[in-house]
């Protein structure tokens, strides 16, 4: 009973999503305050000396017109970066891990079986004559 769990639970993207939200949270955190520490700083200053920053205002004078495109760019940036992490610190260990405790062996085995199953149905056919 016991094992029958731990096989559903290794088996399934259970472990994969699980350790994604918890550690692509927590990275996100750490990417956004470096984005917003170094890349949001670079962006505001294409912006020029007067500028606020990467945006422009649609009714001038106004700053709640403001629109910001070094938000957007630095939200877009870390999101690359922590799917990017959280694809190859968690994922990818975790499916080589189920490659060598043999999960996914059994579905290349019942696509073997359907393929045979399909040539003895041709062969029976073509008997039938």
């Amino acid at each position: 009973m016991l094992q029958g769990f731990k096989d559903f639970i290794m088996r399934g993207n259970i472990v994969d999503l699980a350790v994604a939200v918890v550690i692509g949270t927590a990275f996100a955190k750490v990417v956004e305050v470096v984005v917003g520490a170094i890349i949001t700083p670079l962006l505001n200053a294409m912006g020029g000396a007067e500028a606020r920053g990467l945006g422009f205002e649609i009714i001038s004078g106004n700053p709640g017109t403001y629109v910001d495109f070094a938000a957007v760019i630095n939200a877009l940036i870390v999101f690359v970066l922590t799917a990017l992490v959280v694809y190859f610190v968690i994922v990818v260990p975790m499916n080589r891990v189920n490659e060598r405790m043999g999960f996914g062996a059994e579905e290349v085995a019942e696509a073997e079986e359907v393929v045979l199953l399909a040539e003895i149905r041709d062969l029976l056919a073509r008997g039938n004559r």
